[in-house]
This record gives structure tokens, C-alpha cells and sequence, in this order.
């Protein structure tokens, strides 16, 4: 089967509604597969829409997406290539959407790993501090997005992955931005969340009501 780089119908059954389309990702940068994905899923009420990336990041991203629209997703590895199949409009009685959290509409973009400016040593208190009391304010914020040195605080040796971990488990949604992660040489050592890209970290921007930027 011939597989396109600009998502195209090349499939259509069961009575003419459920579609089948296929988008080639591979070699692709960030945020180009989540984009044309969401491109893909737009043209069908229902249906299956496989994209295919070549790295881990695209593929996280890609699902993190379908799951974001409460579609059903199923993945499969083939000769380093992933195959990320989404499935919209589709029931299935063994899917349930992620349960939302019981979170206000705001997000928090998080660009240092201190607070304020002036001097660091300060700066790494005060935000060490913020975490902690944003532990202890409900309800939480919907999605707390992390970029440039703001990546250092979800990776190994951060002073507040306790409070984010908390955070996280109080149903926060909480991402680093990848491109960010890789200028750092970090990206194996994010300690909490998970990695997303630009288009992710706009789409929840613009989406939320409210968003403070630290």
C-alpha cells in the first residue's frame, strides 16, 4: 500500500462512512506531525487516520493529541518506523477517555528555573517556594508547560519535582517543551510529565481562559 506525505483519503467502506486516511510523518520536525494529524482528523467524522513517525517524541505527541480529542489510539512498531493508529468516532466498549481532573481553567508557562530577576541563589527559593505553595492552593491549575530553562526543574536533580510530582498526580497536565530538552541534553533525564512541542504548548495556551507566565 502506497502511503502519501499530504494525508489523503486512499480508503472507504462500511456503507461509505468510516474512512481510512494515512499520514507520512517520517522526517518530519516538531510540531509538523501533530499538525498534519490534526489536519487528517478534521476531514472525517469518523474513521481511522494512522500516522506514521520515525522518533519516540513525534510519536508521544501524536498520541498525546488523539487522546486530548477522546479518540482511541493503538500503536505498532514496524522496522523502527511507528505506526500510530487513531481511531475517531469509533465506539469500543473496551475504551474509556481519561477521567478530567477536577482543575481550573489555567495554564502556567514556566520559562526559568528561578523566580524573578535579580540574584539566582534568590531566584531558586522563591520559585522552590511557589511550587510548594501551589501544592497547597486548590484547585490546581489545568496544565503547568515548562520551556527553556524552565525544563530544568521536571529533570533529574530539580529541587520541586517533589511539588510537581504532587501536582501530577492531583491531575495536572504537566509537559516540557522537547525542542528544549534536546538544547539542554536532558531529554533522558525528565524526571516527570512528559515531552511535547510547540503546537501542544500553543493549543493549551490559547484554549485556557486564564495563564500566568513565570
Amino acid at each position: 500500500m502506497k502511503y502519501y506525505n499530504i494525508h489523503r483519503e486512499i480508503n472507504q467502506f462500511m456503507e461509505g462512512c468510516f474512512m481510512e486516511l494515512k499520514v507520512d510523518a517520517r522526517g518530519m520536525e516538531c510540531p509538523k506531525p501533530v499538525i498534519e494529524t490534526k489536519k487528517a482528523m478534521e476531514k472525517i467524522n469518523e474513521g481511522k487516520i494512522t500516522t506514521i513517525v520515525d522518533n519516540e517524541i513525534a510519536r508521544e505527541n501524536v498520541t498525546k493529541l488523539a487522546k486530548s480529542l477522546n479518540c482511541e489510539v493503538d500503536i505498532n512498531e514496524i522496522n523502527g518506523d511507528f505506526y500510530v493508529n487513531i481511531y475517531k468516532g469509533v465506539v469500543d466498549k473496551n475504551y474509556t477517555p481519561e477521567k478530567k481532573s477536577d482543575t481550573k481553567d489555567l495554564v502556567i508557562l514556566v520559562g526559568k528555573d528561578v523566580m524573578g530577576e535579580g540574584s539566582k541563589e534568590l531566584g531558586q527559593i522563591l520559585i522552590k517556594g511557589y511550587f510548594y505553595t501551589l501544592t497547597e492552593s486548590k484547585p490546581y491549575p489545568k496544565a503547568i508547560l515548562f520551556v527553556n530553562n524552565g525544563v530544568k526543574l521536571t529533570t533529574e536533580g530539580s529541587e520541586v519535582l517533589e511539588h510537581i510530582r504532587k501536582l501530577e498526580s492531583g491531575g495536572v497536565e504537566i509537559f516540557s517543551c522537547g525542542t528544549c530538552l534536546d538544547y539542554f541534553n536532558l531529554k533522558n533525564k525528565l524526571a516527570v510529565g512528559g515531552v511535547t512541542n510547540m503546537y501542544t504548548i500553543v493549543e493549551k495556551m490559547n484554549g485556557a481562559k486564564n495563564t500566568i507566565t513565570l
